[in-house]
């Protein structure tokens, strides 16, 4: 049966609700500094590989290699961050992207970068987000507790997006006075703020969920788990196809810019950056009003459907800008919902695993799509390349919702609080109006 969860509505003035906490505000700001840094070094890097190699399909084979370590390791990075103290893992694996940017930063200023490095580092960087973004997606609700959870992922939704407003853009216009090569340097010395908001963080104030006793089979454990609930194991699905096909912007924007739209890395900039806008937009709308279950997911897919191949068939950069800001608005307004779906769908003890799930769906999936893309728009142009992502997220919502009427959901669940002990382990939730689920989200995507 398809899982409708009852939430309460959100009251005037919440939009903003999760920065009353002050751990939340402290990790806010961090986050805000280094997630420019973040964007900023994903276009530099992207029109770095492009101008020395000049071929799709190399950028498709960096942007996979950068994606397999959280194919391979993301799975057992969920196993870790349910075992250890996620706040002290995220500050060590944060400090090792810093250095990462930073060698690659001195070896594009030097002059001595080469196309094997940039992979290198780019797997490197890789194996750091496989077993980060795990514990950074479960250590919110560690912040701000389950009330104002979806609130607090949807304002770290509008963050991630703005900073892919302001991000790209700058990158562009320094990538054409002063080069890549400073854009990685920015972005190293970013993670200064990030680490810091970590370290200044009230422990006091934080509710760290019980660590789970290593012991054997627990990555079997959560797979088992996600086969038997389908309110987890739809959204996956959903997330993988999509991710494997449409999310491969990284790809297929660059080389739209430069080929279908005749622009330089400044065109390519604006094009990242309106979709930034309309994905703060769409991060504001989720934030005070957002919805979940497969019905709305469905829906969000369709329209990610439709602004894709609308960009696909732009005749021009303003009408593609356009476009770009409705792939923005229904790209977070998806990416949201399966997020929140899924979090109010898992148990407490599970929650690291079944994000690190989402982010394999999601990022993992990239291995795989970053170069089918690649050879597709290398075979054809970009345009078909952004189309097929279009025509995928249009058959995963016909399939979302054909999930939904076979399931026949007219539950409504109720959050539960950690300690809620109804649903037996790794079993389903009981068929009735009072069934109880945990919550997990993951933070959408920086991708």
């Amino acid at each position: 049966m398809h899982l409708r969860h009852r939430e309460p509505r959100p009251a005037p003035g919440a939009t903003f609700a999760a920065l009353q906490n002050p751990n939340f505000r402290t990790y806010y700001a961090g986050q805000a500094v280094s997630l420019v840094g973040t964007w900023m070094q994903m276009t530099a890097m992207a029109w770095l590989v492009l101008s020395l190699t000049g071929s799709s399909t190399k950028l498709g084979i960096v942007i996979a290699l950068q994606t397999l370590p959280v194919l391979v390791f993301g799975p057992y990075g969920g196993v870790i961050a349910d075992r250890v103290d996620k706040r002290r893992l995220m500050v060590a694996l944060q400090t090792a992207m810093g250095l990462q940017a930073l060698i690659l930063g001195v070896l594009t200023i030097s002059g001595g970068v080469e196309f094997w490095m940039i992979g290198a580092l780019a797997a490197l960087l890789g194996l750091n987000n496989a077993f980060e973004n795990p514990a950074r997606q479960a250590f919110i609700l560690e912040m701000v507790g389950p009330d104002q959870l979806r609130n607090a992922v949807s304002l770290n939704s509008l963050l991630v997006n703005a900073a892919r407003v302001v991000g790209p853009a700058v990158a562009g216009l320094m990538i054409a006075a002063i080069g890549e090569g400073w854009c990685f340097l920015l972005n190293a010395a970013s993670f200064v703020a990030v680490v810091g908001s970590l370290v200044a963080l009230d422990r006091s104030q934080l509710s760290p969920s019980p660590p789970v006793v290593r012991g054997a089979g627990q990555l079997r454990e959560g797979l088992s788990y996600v086969k038997g609930e389908p309110q987890i194991g739809i959204p996956l699905l959903m997330m993988a196809i999509t991710g494997v096909l449409a999310y491969e912007f990284q790809v297929s924007l660059p080389v739209f810019a430069q080929d279908s739209l005749g622009g330089s890395s400044e065109v390519f900039g604006f094009l990242t950056a309106a979709m930034g806008v309309g994905a703060v937009a769409g991060a504001l709308r989720v934030a005070r009003s957002g919805t979940t279950g497969l019905r709305p997911l469905s829906l969000a897919a369709a329209g990610l459907g439709v602004a894709l191949l609308l960009t696909a068939v732009a005749p021009s950069l303003p009408v593609a800008l356009f476009t770009l800001v409705l792939v923005g608005w229904s790209s977070v307004t998806y990416m949201a919902t399966g997020n929140t779906t899924l979090q109010l769908g898992a148990a407490p003890h599970m929650r690291g695993r079944v994000m690190s799930l989402w982010f394999v769906a999601f990022q993992g999936s990239t291995p795989i799509g970053g170069p089918l893309i690649g050879a597709i728009i290398a075979a054809t142009d970009a345009r078909v390349g952004l189309a097929v992502g279009g025509v995928a997220c249009l058959v995963v919502a016909v399939g979302g919702r054909v999930a939904c009427m076979r399931l026949d959901d007219v539950v409504e669940i109720e959050l539960p609080n950690d300690d809620d002990k109804t649903r037996p382990a790794g079993g389903r939730a009981p068929r009735d109006a009072d069934a109880r689920t945990g919550e997990f989200v993951a933070v959408a995507a920086e991708r």
